[in-house]
Formats: structure tokens, C-alpha cells, sequence
């Protein structure tokens, strides 16, 4: 199965995520088959904190891919905050 979940980078202690679609068998880190945004926990001042390529994630989710808890909800607070 398909699924749109989280690929740690950064560095110690300032942890950046990838959004990546992978094979949900695969391990975190480990090939993906397309990165569709990113998430920075600490982001500060002007960074930005969480990007998505929307027509991506809609894509894959039409196709029957399945999103991680984690993921779910950046999904609904970046829909949110492009509502506004």
C-alpha cells in the first residue's frame, strides 16, 4: 500500500520532515517515490513552517494512498491556513 508519511532529516536536535509518498513496507528514511512538501517543528520568524504541493497530495489521495496520523493533521491545519 501506498502511503504519504513523514522522512526525517535535519540535524540533531533541529529535526526538518519531508512529506514523501513511499511504499508503506519501506523504512523512514529510505527511497521514497516523490517528496510532496516538508514540515519544520521549529521554524522561527519568517521560515515557513509547513509546505505542500496540494494537487499532489489530492492526486495520490485519489489513488488510493493512505495518509499517516501526523500527516492527516498537517494536512487539515495546511488546508486550514490556505482557507484563510
Amino acid at each position: 500500500m501506498v502511503t504519504i508519511r513523514l522522512a526525517r532529516g535535519g540535524a540533531k536536535k533541529l529535526p526538518f520532515y519531508h512529506i514523501v509518498v513511499t511504499d508503506s513496507r519501506s523504512r523512514r528514511d529510505s527511497g521514497h517515490i516523490e517528496r510532496v512538501g516538508y514540515f519544520n517543528p521549529v521554524a522561527r520568524g519568517q521560515e515557513v513552517r509547513l509546505h505542500m504541493d496540494q494537487t499532489r497530495v489530492d492526486h495520490w489521495l485519489s489513488n488510493g494512498a493512505k495518509t499517516s496520523d501526523r500527516v492527516g493533521a498537517l494536512l487539515k491545519e495546511f488546508r486550514k491556513q490556505q482557507a484563510a
